[in-house]
């Protein structure tokens, strides 16, 4: 048998991935185990605000959190110590134990190491301490063991994972550990059992923090010397932590104290109503929940920022993280905030400012806040467990994970929302969310099943001290009341009684020293009426696009399907009476190097800025992804029926922006609208001819298949052609309530109640499911909190919206030289740039045109190319040419069976 003296210097911790690379083999385990904890005390500073947010809400001393916590880690990877785990490289140097073929790697470390603490390591150290405390260490292990992004499981066997050399390896390796950094467990005392399973998710989180930046090999260079514990930790491990987070971009940054709504905003001469409230709303000393409800060009986001800057100027947030429900509209807002953010932060403050979602990595502007230095891989695990690195590198190829770390994040909602399913690296996300003020934009676009997880979300981040401000179109009482009690149950308040009388323009506020709700009034300019009139038919559409064509006005059609946007587009090709060149189509299936050149060229004839000479006699076919933030301005707007929120986005599109009779744009304050007055345009049945349950589908089936609750379609025609129209805001909360509130539901006709019924409960399974797939953060960071759905196993996956299967795909050609390149060409993340999402039902469909031949081809490309690990590839090789056109999109695949219809 080894000696037991320093015999855990014969394991080794990291691997290099590429034998071949410069340096040494490998790093000692416990030289790994002081860098991440070196990592973690730097990251908890009792000077920074994290520290002394968490020890408040732990009634205890930053600076022993800070030991504590420290210490802590320096035990996270015992796991590693179980001979299963080294024989996953075995050649590495002479120096190391030797490989034993009786010990198989068929259990992760972390869960190993967990296990060999509760079953053999705690019995044995914690003798000498009261029962009590060792309860309480067992739940803070839990926690660092957890560091690869989600809890350890329960393994109630160990034995078979180790020798009895690696067992006194590790217990001496905790021994030293106890005997020169385990601080004083007196405070211990003081920590309430049901606030620590609150705060576990982000010491998980941290702990992921600290374990990725502590494995960067550029970073911490791989020792095989021995030496004592203390001297590494002060020589090379404190130091170099220091090093390792400053790269990162982590920290506190100085906030500019908060003068006025201008020091954002210099193009703001007079604030709106709603601008002037959140400059002078008198603010808690407390986090705070705002729901501000007011129509297009109110100004809300600048608003909304206004109130961000006062939060932050008093010490309530250190940054903050925009979430929306769309890539186009976190591109829009992403945009309007890189003109901004920085006024946030003293001068000399250098913020980051990221953008999160698929395609993030494609904007140039922003900065990569946790971007390390170029990293050096470290060997794999397994398949299934990738080390630090190599998730770190993956994270470099798809920066979502980093962006709620970044000072200022912009994306979309699903990156906050995977904080609160058990998503791998949610704590991260949680952690990121920590001391920052969460901003949604859209709140009506929610979906019943996104609503129940935008709840969930709230409630958590109440509970961890964080402000929430909610920006709406007119949002339902019941919707209201919901949000405004998760962030109470999260901040342990009362939940209030709301208006159920509210007018609108609308605010709420809430916070431990207040509750308010009051109206604001409206900038006279967004105050308008708008006619509503119906259309019987497509036909009917046509010819008053024709018409308004030939008057030389630009029209759009929005459409709720793609099916349906592109048969209008393809109609309206063939029609000679149209010039060619003025005729596009916009949907959500393109890769992004096309969605990008459709966006913007979009923007360039339709957007605020955009002359008459750029607007006359176009046609946009669209759909929905025009209808939220993008800022464009049509004459003329066509719609299919939807529900009534969504038409009052839509026809906020509808004359935006003030010009002349020929749409060139009109600027100053004295401007007035030459146009004719709007009006929205609706293709949908008539709501006084009800036959029977087919109201609908007869002229609209795509649109009842994707708002299958048909009653509230009904009402929504009701309540828009009872009046020929609608007069905003004045009318904006009577057309909300006349379709979503309980005593409108009685309204709908008995030929519709069995499919509105129906929908209804859909709906409320959606809700359901998004309460089911949540996790339970009252239980802690443990695998408790999800074994009601098992969504902490590798097999389950969880998303943040329903609507089926989606797969990732990629796009590839062949090159002149047979190799397989980038449908988007050799060009900066040509990868991500020949990206599309696709239902799984066509990736399945199109899977079959691709030739057996070329699988092994193709998953060598997806080996060498690291982004494109997690994707599926399309190759547009003859016979799958039809699949997809930068023009038009994804085709799809021909259905035999339904006339050569593409599916």
């Amino acid at each position: 048998m080894r000696k037991a003296v320093e015999s855990y210097f014969q394991y080794w911790g990291k691997a290099k991935k590429d034998p071949q690379a410069e340096g040494p083999d490998y790093h000692l385990l416990p030289y790994h185990c002081l860098d991440v904890a070196a990592v973690g005390y730097s990251l908890l500073d009792p000077e920074k605000l994290l520290c002394k947010h968490l020890a408040t809400q732990l009634n205890v001393d930053p600076r022993w959190l800070q030991s504590w916590f420290c210490f802590c880690l320096m035990l996270h990877d015992l796991g590693k110590f179980c001979r299963a785990f080294q024989n996953l490289a075995p050649n590495l140097s002479s120096s190391l134990v030797p490989f034993d073929n009786n010990c198989i790697y068929d259990k992760r470390h972390d869960t190993l190491g967990f296990a060999l603490w509760v079953n053999v390591l705690n019995k044995k150290m914690m003798q000498s301490i009261p029962a009590e405390y060792s309860r309480i260490f067992e739940g803070w292990l839990e926690v660092v063991c957890g560091h690869h992004g989600k809890p350890p499981e329960s393994l109630r066997v160990i034995k078979p994972y180790l020798l009895e050399e690696d067992e006194i390896a590790a217990e001496q390796f905790v021994a030293d550990v106890i005997a020169q950094w385990m601080p004083d467990l007196t405070p211990l005392q003081s920590v309430d059992k049901k606030i620590f399973k609150q705060v576990s998710w982000q010491f998980a989180g941290l702990a992921v923090l600290a374990d990725w930046l502590g494995s960067n090999q550029a970073v911490f260079k791989y020792c095989v010397e021995s030496m004592p514990l203390k001297d590494y930790w002060e020589t090379r491990a404190l130091p170099k932590a220091v090093e390792a987070v400053e790269l990162a971009g982590i920290g506190n940054r100085l906030v500019n104290p908060f003068v006025s709504i201008r020091q954002q905003f210099d193009f703001i001469k007079s604030p709106t109503p709603l601008q002037a409230y959140a400059q002078t709303v008198e603010l808690g000393q407390a986090p705070q929940l705002f729901i501000l409800e007011d129509v297009t060009g109110a100004g809300k986001t600048e608003a909304a920022m206004v109130l961000v800057h006062r939060l932050m100027a008093a010490g309530l947030a250190s940054g903050l993280y925009v979430g929306l429900p769309t890539m186009a509209t976190a591109n829009a807002m992403y945009k309007r905030m890189s003109e901004s953010y920085r006024s946030l932060y003293a001068e000399q403050e250098l913020p980051s400012l990221v953008l999160a979602h698929g395609a993030s990595k494609l904007s140039k502007a922003f900065s990569d806040s946790v971007a390390l230095l170029t990293q050096t891989d470290d060997k794999n695990y397994e398949a299934n467990e990738l080390s630090a690195s190599a998730y770190c590198n993956h994270w470099l190829a798809d920066s979502r994970k980093k962006a709620l770390l970044a000072d200022v994040g912009v994306g979309t909602i699903d990156q906050a929302l995977l904080g609160v399913l058990p998503a791998r690296h949610q704590s991260l996300r949680l952690l990121g969310l920590t001391n920052k003020v969460l901003l949604v934009d859209e709140v009506h676009a929610f979906d019943p099943y996104m609503r129940s997880l935008l709840v969930a979300l709230l409630q958590a981040h109440a509970a961890q001290g964080g402000s929430v401000i909610l920006l709406s179109a007119t949002l339902p009482y019941r919707f209201r009341s919901e949000l405004t009690g998760a962030f109470a149950r999260g901040a342990s308040l009362l939940a209030p009684e709301l208006n159920e009388q509210a007018t609108y323009p609308w605010v709420t506020q809430l916070s431990k020293e207040n509750f308010q709700e009051s109206p604001v009034a409206s900038r006279k300019s967004v105050e308008r009426r708008v006619a509503v009139q119906r259309l019987n038919n497509e036909d009917e559409a046509f010819a008053l696009i024709q018409k308004m064509v030939e008057q030389g006005r630009c029209v759009c059609w929005i459409r709720n399907t793609v099916k349906d946007a592109r048969n209008a587009y393809q109609y309206l090709q063939s029609q000679s009476w149209r010039e060619p060149e003025k005729l596009s189509l916009f949907h959500s299936r393109y890769v992004m190097v096309d969605r990008q050149m459709v966006e913007s060229d979009v923007l360039r004839r339709f957007g605020k800025i955009s002359k008459a000479a750029d607007r006359a006699g176009q046609i946009l076919i669209a759909t929905q992804v025009v209808e939220q933030s993008l800022d464009l301005d049509f004459d003329v707007m066509v719609s299919d029926l939807a529900p009534v929120d969504l038409l009052i986005q839509r026809a906020g599109r509808l004359q935006r922006h003030i010009r002349t009779m020929q749409g060139e744009p009109l600027i100053g304050e004295d401007a007035q609208e030459q146009r004719e007055p709007p009006c929205l345009w609706l293709l949908s049945p008539d709501p006084a001819q009800v036959a029977d349950s087919q109201w609908l589908r007869g002229l609209l089936p795509g649109t009842q298949a994707v708002y299958p609750n048909v009653g509230q379609l009904w009402l929504t025609t009701k309540v828009l052609l009872k009046n020929d129209g609608f007069s905003m805001p004045q009318d904006a909360r009577e057309l909300i309530e006349g379709v979503y509130s309980d005593d409108a539901q009685d309204e709908i006709p008995n030929e519709l109640t069995a499919a509105s019924k129906k929908a209804e409960g859909e709906q409320r399974a959606e809700a359901g499911m998004g309460n089911f797939n949540q996790l339970k953060l009252d239980k802690g960071y443990t695998q408790a909190s999800a074994i009601h759905n098992g969504g902490w196993s590798e097999e389950v996956n969880i998303p943040t919206r329903l609507g089926g299967d989606t797969v990732t795909c990629v796009l590839v050609k062949q090159g002149d030289d047979g190799n397989w390149v980038a449908y988007a060409g050799d060009v900066p993340h040509k990868w991500a740039l020949s990206q599309l999402s696709l239902p799984k039902a066509e990736w399945e469909q199109a899977k079959k045109l691709i030739p057996k031949g070329l699988m092994e081809s193709l998953e060598q490309l997806k080996e060498r190319e690291v982004s494109l690990r997690w994707v599926e590839l399309i190759p547009l090789i003859q016979g799958a040419e039809c699949l997809y056109r930068a023009v038009d999109g994804w085709l799809g695949v021909k259905n035999p069976h339904e006339g050569g219809e593409r599916i």
